[in-house]
């Protein structure tokens, strides 16, 4: 019985420090290149009945989007909305995620790049303005060892999300701003 329970915390304890290796050298540099390889790949446009402008400005109002994005539990934009600020949220209630804006093109694109724990994400969206309306598009890559471990979960979780997120844009941006 002893024997078999050393084993078995020997293992755990290999398993525990095999994550914590791979959680303190995984660590990568802000990109706007979604992976080909990422095994979660989420890609998603919806249709919104105002100008791209305006949905640009919901979008990269970092610190606003709990306000009308219920999955995003906190969004602390540290610096102005420019390409290299950073920004820490936690979306689903899941883990904090550390992103870095990597495109800020007034109504044209708007994208970040971050991690969390056992993944890392490349997040791009594109505006395109049409007579009286504007497509929005988001498209996004995730890889890491946990994210190859739960793709099967991953995956289908991604896709809903994304989708909420260009719906809850398209209600917001829809309604007449405030000033």
């Amino acid at each position: 019985m002893n024997k078999r329970l050393l084993t078995y915390g020997s293992l755990l304890l290999g398993a525990v420090a095999g994550v914590v290796l791979l959680e303190k050298t995984r660590r990568q540099a802000p990109t706007s290149q979604l992976s080909p390889q990422a095994p979660v790949h989420s890609k998603h446009t919806i249709r919104i009945q105002a100008p791209a402008e305006r949905a640009w400005q919901v979008l990269s109002e970092v610190n606003n989007w709990p306000a009308w994005q219920p999955d995003i539990a906190y969004a602390h934009l540290r610096g102005p909305v420019q390409d290299g600020s950073r920004f820490d949220w936690s979306a689903s209630g899941y883990l904090p995620i550390h992103s870095t804006l990597h495109t800020v093109e007034p109504g044209a694109r708007f994208g970040w790049s971050g991690w969390s724990f056992g993944a890392f994400a490349v997040h791009n969206w594109q505006f395109t303005s049409r007579e009286g309306y504007t497509d929005v598009t988001a498209e996004e890559t995730m890889e890491g060892w946990l994210v190859r471990l739960l793709q099967p979960v991953m995956q289908p979780a991604l896709d809903r999300g994304n989708a909420r997120w260009l719906e809850r844009l398209k209600q917001q941006a829809e309604q007449p701003a405030t000033t």
